[in-house]
């Protein structure tokens, strides 16, 4: 099985949570820890263009995030989505959902 990485660096006033391999039912604590922990001190953009499983686990995540970023009055986005990720969205109506960018710079 291949492993999930997630690595995380502040870059001035959001986390930048860099993603890659499966985020499935098996790997998906590691990414909900971080981006939960990001999230509550700071905006987050989650690099997502090296994923190359998104279940239905790593959905959940992303969907409570966004309600707890909106909630705390913060900004998360999702970065390059890779297609994996693309079609998880579309697949579950979630993809209107979700800020999707193409550079920080458009954060």
């Amino acid at each position: 099985m291949t492993q999930l990485e997630v690595t995380v660096t502040r870059e001035g006033d959001y986390d930048l949570l860099r993603v890659s391999g499966p985020v499935n039912s098996y790997t998906f604590t590691e990414f909900q820890d971080k981006v939960f922990r990001s999230i509550a001190a700071a905006n987050l953009v989650i690099d997502m263009e090296n994923v190359t499983t998104l279940s239905s686990a790593g959905i959940g995540v992303l969907m409570a995030a966004l309600d707890d970023a909106e909630d705390a009055g913060r900004r998360l986005a999702v970065l390059r989505p890779s297609e994996i990720v693309k079609l998880a969205f579309d697949s579950t109506g979630f993809a209107e959902r979700f800020p999707i960018i193409q550079s920080v710079k458009d954060f």
